[in-house]
């Protein structure tokens, strides 16, 4: 259901956010921390996020059928599973043949393209058996079109000018709800907690969370907490959002913008400038989920290899690198070159394991045991000024005695550079081929990334 209005709306959120004037607090020792109250449980730490398409994952495109993908995804080395709206996809106005998973026909039922409650329930605790975590996708600012509600509670609703329920956008699949109803409200928590409470999943991720008050959203995360801590991800940049309520919250404008290094419209500048701001307007312990695809990218926009070209393992690298969580979605770790369909079958062709996963389980390795990539805890983005600024992204990282150097080559040339900090100051370990090297290089070719650690 997703579009490029998207683009825009996350834009404006974003801008709107960022330029409203700053509260003035009320006595001098009060400080930006205190407005942000949100406790990260320890897991969330140096954890991966794994996108779940069940419809395309497997023939059968059910949660049987992809229960089989677990000791594979556990050796990849993912932690949470965030699975795509799970509920059943109204019918009126229906897009495709199979429909949008966005437009959700009942909260508390199970779509039975993918099976029953009992066969959630199922993978469900499997999952935590293996020590993965469960998150759901849930849809909040809308529902399908003939959504129970509709019919039972069409005061729910917002209205256009002569009464009718009124889609949101161009999403006609869908009816926006109206968040001035206290009574909505009050089923929507219900429905938020029935998930938690009868299938003990680990919390949610919240589509297109700032369309949505935040008021409610706060109200949320302490319901939910009060029968178990749980991790929140809001489809939003809006900041405000990760004072209260969520964990973390997405990073489309460092998606785009790697996106368009790979145009030339952009250069690693613009990705310092990007990470030196989030140090200003983000929650101190707050986190961005980094990613270089998901559903609504794959299949509006473009593969990552059409939208990132040559580029793609190095933008790989650096997201793995910065502070947030990384996401890996459906087939990215087997480098799947393929625009997956919205609202018809279209699984991922193979799950054959190449080299792309062989280089997605290092990085998970990488993330699980770096001390300074922890998210929120890790250590402080250092940038390294070269004579090639525009074109090499050279960044450290430490904490608890332990450095990472990240070098990026965000060019299509080869560069040989000099720099005036202390690079290259005695041996390191490259990551990726597992060797000593007395020094850092001081070239890279077109591209190409390096990763070297060591003990401080």
């Amino acid at each position: 259901m997703r579009n490029k209005l998207f683009i825009v709306i996350a834009a404006i959120a974003l801008i709107c956010y960022s330029c409203k004037p700053k509260p003035q607090a009320d006595n001098a020792e009060a400080q930006p921390e205190e407005k942000c109250t949100v406790k990260h449980l320890d897991w969330t730490r140096n954890a991966v996020i794994y996108e779940v398409n069940v419809r395309q994952y497997t023939k059968e495109g059910t949660f049987a059928a992809f229960e089989e993908h677990l000791p594979r995804l556990k050796e990849l080395g993912v932690d949470v599973l965030w699975f795509m709206p799970i509920h059943p996809i109204s019918e009126k106005n229906r897009k495709g043949t199979l429909g949008s998973y966005y437009a959700v026909k009942n909260y508390k039922e199970v779509n039975p393209e993918f099976g029953n409650k009992e066969d959630f329930k199922r993978i469900v605790d499997k999952a935590h058996e293996m020590g993965f975590k469960v998150i759901l996708d849930w849809v909040a600012n809308h529902t399908g079109c003939d959504n129970i509600w509709t019919t039972e509670h069409p005061d729910w609703y917002m209205k256009d000018s002569v009464g009718n329920l009124k889609s949101p956008y161009d999403w006609t699949d869908t009816y926006e709800l109206d968040y001035d109803n206290k009574d909505m409200r009050t089923a929507m928590t219900d429905a938020l907690k029935y998930w938690i409470k009868d299938f003990n999943i680990d919390g949610y991720r919240c589509d297109m969370a700032h369309e949505v008050p935040t008021g409610f959203w706060n109200d949320v995360r302490k319901s939910l907490d009060s029968i178990k801590p749980v991790f929140m991800l809001a489809e939003s940049e809006n900041y405000d959002l990760l004072e209260h309520a969520f964990d973390a919250n997405y990073s489309w404008e460092l998606m785009h913008m790697m996106a368009d290094i790979n145009k030339g419209m952009k250069n690693a500048d613009s990705i310092a400038s990007y990470i030196q701001k989030l140090d200003t307007i983000m929650c101190p312990d707050a986190y961005k989920m980094v990613f270089l695809t998901n559903h609504d990218e794959n299949s509006w926009n473009g593969t990552e290899f059409e939208r990132y070209g040559k580029g793609v393992d190095a933008f790989a690298v650096l997201a793995y690198t910065l502070n947030g969580m990384p996401m890996i979605y459906t087939g990215q770790e087997i480098g799947l070159k393929k625009r997956l369909s919205f609202f018809e079958k279209d699984m991922v062709p193979s799950w054959a394991e190449n080299a792309t996963t062989k280089f997605y389980k290092r990085l998970n390795e990488l993330k699980h045991t770096h001390p300074a990539l922890q998210a929120g805890k890790g250590g402080t983005f250092k940038r390294y000024n070269t004579s090639a600024n525009k074109e090499l992204l050279i960044y450290s990282r430490e904490r608890a005695g332990q450095e990472i150097v990240v070098m990026l080559n965000l060019s299509n040339k080869n560069i040989d550079y000099t720099s005036n900090d202390a690079i290259g100051r005695g041996s390191y370990t490259d990551y990726f081929a597992g060797v000593n090297v007395p020094e850092l290089p001081r070239s890279l070719k077109a591209w190409e990334y390096k990763v070297f650690v060591r003990p401080k």
